[in-house]
């Protein structure tokens, strides 16, 4: 991996905390991360942390999970099956503006006498909260202090407080607390295809603007998609010294302006409440009047008036409570460390609390990078986070998938196969991706949905789903599969291939046989045929079901296991490795001596067919096709194949550091394993990629799940039930985190000679350690040795 130093955020600004991410003072130089850092939202609503005064800034609103424009995809040269429409997450009208005034003089944080700063994001009570202490020069002083919050509970809700206290003197203060509506931004994608698209057309079309008391309402149309949406906000002011309110609305913005003549003592405090509801995201017919999500606003915004701050705010902090007790993970002994997991863990909380039937985007709601598309990211980075923690939250967004079936059953016609292909990127469930060589040419996706679909169902013991949801993608999606392969026989027998894909590494594109899609292929298949098999053995009436929906055939069933049985899976004799692809070996290793250091990422610097020519990897491919099935892999094997990809991975993807300290954690290499693992739990705290700026980066943080759990923790999940083998880095004194499995909390406490399980739950669970099965009862801790794990890899000082 190109080696980087990790230089981000100052301790002396943003100090240890094992609860909270605290900021000791206003720096403009970190604005952008820090706008992504301290963002809020719940995986319906988001909004970066922006200063309540709205200046300055770089990437302004709220947005809205799902909530996008669309635009016709213009191909220089066009061809059959290219996508054609592209998708982009846009920025909603934002809540959280808190204009104040002090005798006139406007509160400019990057121009004014500000005394006393703190910001902090709390993760156990889900709050962004920050008090300033603002000198004016005639003398007087006021004391600021705000807190928000994004509903993890009421999905449609966010709640503000902003609070004004004279200090010293007498003031004429005005707040003016608003909800704005400005497309434009300050971003730029610089050419950085990561980044969202801007648009030359007004996106947001007003249908309507109402004030009423301190409520204002305001409506709108997306211009190109459709979408329509309504938001609203809705006040209670409070303190002695108010002498004047005024509500507007227009298309634009929602105003209460609140005057006040104060004295030293004095405060005036504002609550506000703002809603947000949209159509859709992919309506059949008429999207939902505007004037419908409207009146649900003014319903969402009653609730909230009547409940009041002290309520919500305690509401969200039980369910933070809740979030902790089954997805806490608690490191001994490093405090900075515990912090960044967290915040890690805390991110993705906000990413999917409330996402319910919409995806989880790339950066979450963090930023618009990436456009707000759904990747593959989620199946594999953060489903499993979510299947051991909260298994709802991973159900909905499997529902989510399902939900998409039938628009991946008409991109698999667009390119001419059977079953079912799922989008590289998306909002709608159609194509985004202009870049057919690294989107649509990743086959793997499929089986990566599969994947979390038996992991899910193997870890929870949701058969209804399986049978309700989960066989019918199995089905089409195995289905493509088998259309895209086809069986070869040669001198060792009949063998199964599938050429013209792309792997999870963006670098290598439009290969033949790449190992990782080989893999996951050959057990989609196998799980495809084995739940057919299990329904119309357990559960006729869903198979018949099964049957309506599909017109599946039992030839179809057995070509599932014959593909399965004989799929290829490249090795090389000389080396004692998996090629990543039937002819990477073949290429010339990339220059990495020679290319300096600000020429990455390569995507950035080099035109790809430069790329393409070498081996050089963007992000795990053999390697996470290893942690994904380990079993398939012994691990002399393994150890072989992760020293041969090490070096030529770069570093250019947030995906791969996860990975990397898993398999090195598993063949003993102890020093790659903490190495990545660092560059993983500080990705965005310590902006490792250079563009935390851009939003939060979700499967990142939840690797850092999987690299503890996964690595540290020595969880393997590919047997029928649970195998530990822990590995407890040197520089840390323990490490404690809970599983739930088929409804039952399990807790593992790892200590340098011994682990602890301690299973809460009614009936007793069969898990292995280190390879030796052994039967937990409930509420009875059982303490079990560590033993020297195998090494195959020499440790490194």
């Amino acid at each position: 991996m190109l080696q980087r130093d990790i230089v981000g955020l100052p301790t002396s600004i943003y100090p240890p905390d094992p609860w909270a991410l605290v900021e000791q003072e206003f720096t403009p130089r970190y604005l952008a991360e820090t706008e992504s850092i301290f963002a809020i939202g719940n995986g319906f609503i988001g909004m970066r942390a922006v200063p309540e005064e709205g200046r300055p800034y770089v990437e302004r609103g709220a947005l809205i999970n799902g909530l996008h424009e669309q635009w016709p995809i213009h191909h220089p040269e066009h061809a059959f099956g290219f996508a054609e429409v592209g998708q982009t997450i846009i920025a909603a009208p934002d809540p959280r503006r808190f204009h104040l005034y002090v005798d006139d003089e406007p509160l400019d944080l990057r121009h004014g006498d500000i005394r006393t700063y703190v910001r902090r994001l709390d993760f156990r009570t889900g709050q962004l909260t920050r008090t300033i202490e603002w000198r004016l020069p005639t003398g007087v002083r006021v004391r600021v202090t705000s807190a928000a919050l994004t509903s993890l509970v009421q999905r449609h809700l966010v709640a503000a407080r902003y609070e004004v206290e004279v200090l010293d003197g007498n003031a004429h203060v005005v707040v003016s607390s608003q909800l704005r509506n400005v497309q434009e931004d300050a971003r730029s994608d610089d050419g950085d295809p990561r980044k969202a698209k801007g648009f030359d057309h007004e996106v947001l079309v007003g249908e309507g603007a109402r004030a009423d008391g301190r409520r204002s309402v305001l409506s709108y149309r997306v211009a190109q998609s459709g979408m329509t949406m309504a938001c609203g906000i809705d006040h209670l002011v409070d303190g002695d010294a108010v002498v004047d309110e005024q509500c507007t609305a227009d298309a634009s913005l929602g105003r209460l302006v609140v005057t006040a003549a104060m004295s030293s003592g004095q405060r005036l405090g504002i609550t506000k409440f703002a809603a947000f509801h949209t159509s859709a995201v992919n309506h059949e017919g008429m999207p939902t009047h505007p004037q419908r999500l409207a009146d649900r606003c003014d319903r969402t915004l009653d609730r909230a008036i009547g409940r009041g701050w002290e309520e919500i705010a305690a509401e969200q902090e039980a369910y933070l409570e809740r979030f902790w007790d089954t997805a806490d993970v608690d490191v001994q002994g490093n405090p900075t460390v515990c912090q960044a997991i967290r915040w890690s863990l805390f991110q993705v909380c906000q990413a999917t609390a409330r996402a319910d039937s919409r995806g989880i985007p790339a950066k979450g709601l963090t930023g618009s990078a990436y456009e707000g598309h759904y990747f593959w990211d989620a199946e594999i980075y953060v489903l499993p986070f979510l299947i051991y923690t909260n298994p709802l939250l991973a159900r909905n967004a499997l529902r989510f998938r399902h939900g998409m079936l039938d628009a991946a059953r008409r991109r698999a016609r667009q390119v001419n196969q059977k079953g079912a292909l799922f989008p590289w990127r998306t909002i709608t469930g159609e194509e985004a991706s202009a870049f057919f060589e690294a989107g649509t040419a990743q086959y793997h996706i499929n089986a990566d949905i599969s994947h979390a679909v038996m992991k899910y169902t193997q870890v929870t013991g949701d058969e209804d789903f399986l049978a309700e949801c989960g066989a019918e993608m199995l089905v089409e999606t195995a289905r493509l599969y088998a259309d895209l392969g086809f069986f070869r026989q040669g001198d060792d027998g009949e063998t199964f291939h599938i050429h013209g894909v792309t792997g999870p590494d963006e670098y290598t594109t439009v290969v033949d046989d790449n190992a990782y899609t080989n893999l996951m292929a050959a057990a989609n298949l196998r799980d495809a045929a084995s739940t057919v098999e299990w329904l119309r053995t357990d559960r006729p009436e869903d198979h018949a079901r099964l049957l309506r929906r599909t017109d599946l055939r039992d030839e179809e069933v057995l070509h599932w296991r014959r593909a399965a049985e004989a799929m290829y899976v490249p090795y090389d004799e000389d080396l004692g490795i998996t090629p990543q692809d039937a002819h990477f070996l073949d290429l010339q290793r990339w220059d990495f001596e020679g290319v300096p250091r600000e020429k990455y990422p390569l995507l950035l610097h080099f035109h790809p067919l430069v790329i393409y020519r070498y081996q050089v990897i963007k992000q795990a491919d053999v390697v996470l096709a290893m942690f994904l099935h380990d079993d398939w892999f012994d691990p002399e094997h393994q150890a072989r194949n992760f020293d041969y990809y090490d070096p030529l991975t770069t570093g250019d993807s947030s995906l791969s550091t996860a990975i990397q300290s898993i398999v090195a954690a598993r063949i003993g290499n102890d020093a790659k394993a903490i190495e990545y693992f660092r560059y993983g739990v500080f990705m965005d705290l310590a902006n490792v990629a250079g563009n935390t700026g851009d939003g939060v980066h979700i499967a990142a943080a939840g690797g850092v799940w999987l690299s503890i759990v996964h690595g540290f923790g020595g969880l393997t999940d590919t047997g029928d039930q649970p195998d530990f083998w822990p590995r407890l880095p040197s520089s840390w004194d323990g490490l404690a985190f809970n599983l739930t499995v088929r409804g039952q909390l399990l807790r593992v406490e790892v200590s340098r000679h011994e682990t602890v399980y301690t299973l809460r739950g009614d009936e007793p669970m069969e898990i292995c350690h280190q390879g030796v099965p052994t039967v937990l009862q409930p509420e009875m801790p059982t303490v079990m040795e560590l033993h020297p794990t195998l090494t195959v890899h020499p440790q490194e000082d």
